[in-house]
């Protein structure tokens, strides 16, 4: 055995070296210990053990110097020796043999796991032959866009985050927080803090004309995963949906990873074309609408049309999943009720958010069941992640109940409206009449149509370098038929900022 000091960028670093005939190869195996490095010693004993038996470098069956004699050699307690040895012990890679001493597990494999030098923890590597499920590869490569990595002008999503009322959720978390229960620190309910659902269930019948009890209410951690719990609930794989063209690109990643066939029926000034939709698949299993705000859009989806939907979702035995993800803010107007609140057949699931009145972060939503499909809900529910955390259900208990829901959704819809008439302004004295603006009545954002000789994604890349998010509409379509533009979201930029950021935004469509 050899020992060795040397000075490291922490102190003196002290190796242990056993000799090179005893190791395969001949190359020795170095124990090495830095007395002032971050790692704790056991850890470091530890760490240098395991590497030397998965690379080889120590043998099945090779003896282990005591625990006496190494900590003796590295000039260390034997505490943190004996620490690593039972953690080796532990979990296999050493053995005690009665009399003689500690040795390498003889019951490792003599071939361990080779090494593909292909992959990388640290990166990206090719699949090759590593198997992953259809459903997975049916997914869009996960990528965060320049467009949603921003916060500032025309962000999608960004909300009016200095408006919202932190001293009052702060002390209502806090309440919590000091007053918690037993009974709140067990396994809850599959569908929701029973108060929280009954909050909802209120909220709903008064502000959407949702017909709903609390019964019937599940609460979900944003509106992906309720239509995740919708699909595994209701569609088999190979089933046909209706979806809008365009549409919101999450919802369809969803519906392909639950094996659905999507049916994309357009959508015109009118909302989604009930008719063509049901010339291109008249049996569909369900149709996915955004009927009060039609996402990216923003139109409303019409009376008429409503009423065929329902009475073609009766007729083909089919479901309606409704997301109504930013109805409270309608500006022109009052809001528009619910396509639930006239479904006299229940084929109608309702999926509504807090994202987009409150916070993402909250990771708050929940669904609307029927009231004879509850029951299969929970249950998916149940598989998925049993049930939902309650802290934050119960504080935003209080922050209904108390009236700061209602207060703070007054609040911004007039700021919002505000920042909306200052977007709308800017664009129609930078654009004039070249400029195609839709869906501006209602939400936090508005769609600005281009040329088709502009490249939306291009543009949107080369913005984000100059601190504008623009998000394109392109990606939207799902045919081959896609309208070039951009969402723009208003919400998070106040409106005297507006002007110099849509001169801005011009700027880089003269040079496209």
């Amino acid at each position: 055995m050899v020992l060795r000091r040397a000075k490291s960028g922490h102190g003196v670093m002290t190796t242990y070296t056993w000799p090179m005939k005893k190791v395969r190869g001949g190359f020795p195996v170095v124990i090495a210990v830095d007395r002032k490095a971050a790692k704790p010693l056991h850890r470091q004993i530890y760490d240098a053990f395991r590497a030397s038996i998965v690379a080889r470098s120590l043998n099945a069956g090779q003896q282990i110097p005591s625990s006496r004699a190494l900590a003796a050699e590295l000039g260390v307690s034997r505490i943190p020796v004996l620490n690593s040895y039972a953690q080796l012990l532990a979990e296999g890679y050493f053995e005690t043999r009665k009399g003689t001493g500690t040795f390498v597990s003889s019951t490792l494999p003599d071939e361990l796991v080779p090494v593909d030098s292909r992959s990388s923890h640290a990166g990206e590597s090719p699949l090759g032959n590593r198997r992953i499920s259809r459903r997975s590869a049916l997914i869009p490569r996960v990528e965060n866009p320049q467009w949603f990595r921003g916060r500032g002008p025309f962000s999608v999503g960004q909300l009016a985050f200095d408006h919202f009322p932190f001293h009052v959720w702060s002390s209502l978390v806090a309440r919590h927080c000091r007053s918690v229960r037993a009974s709140s620190l067990n396994y809850g309910d599959p569908m929701g803090f029973e108060e929280f659902r009954e909050a909802i269930a209120a909220y709903l019948r008064t502000a959407r004309a949702v017909r709903c009890e609390a019964s019937q209410i599940m609460v979900v951690s944003g509106s992906q995963q309720a239509l995740e719990i919708s699909a595994r609930a209701l569609l088999d794989p190979g089933n046909r949906v209706w979806i809008e063209e365009p549409a919101y690109p999450l919802m369809r990643d969803a519906l392909r990873v639950a094996g659905c066939q999507l049916v994309p029926v357009s959508v015109d000034a009118e909302g989604l074309n009930v008719a063509e939709g049901m010339r291109r698949s008249p049996k569909a299993r369900a149709a996915y609408v955004t009927p009060s705000h039609q996402f990216p859009l923003g139109v409303t989806m019409s009376a008429s049309r409503r009423l065929q939907l329902l009475k073609w979702a009766q007729s083909a035995q089919s479901w309606i999943v409704e997301d109504d993800y930013d109805s409270e803010y309608r500006y022109e107007s009052m809001p528009i009720a619910s396509l639930q609140g006239l479904d006299h057949c229940a084929r109608v699931i309702y999926i509504g958010t807090f994202s987009k009145t409150l916070f993402p972060a909250l990771r708050l939503g929940y669904l609307v069941i029927p009231s004879d499909l509850v029951e299969r809900f929970a249950a998916v529910r149940r598989v998925m992640d049993i049930f939902p955390p309650h802290l934050y259900q119960a504080a935003l208990t209080d922050f209904i109940n108390e009236g700061h829901f209602s207060r703070h959704i007054r609040r911004t819809r007039l700021l919002y409206s505000e920042r909306r008439r200052a977007l709308v302004e800017a664009i129609g004295r930078e654009f004039g009449s070249i400029s195609e603006l839709v869906g501006g009545e209602a939400g936090m954002h508005l769609v600005l149509k281009l040329p088709d000789w502009l490249r939306d994604v291009e543009i949107s890349r080369r913005a984000a370098d100059q601190q504008l998010w623009l998000w394109p509409l392109s990606p939207c379509y799902m045919g081959k038929e896609s309208q070039q533009g951009f969402i723009l979201g208003f919400a998070s930029t106040p409106a005297a900022e507006m002007p110099r950021a849509v001169a801005r935004l011009r700027s880089i469509l003269a040079s496209a």
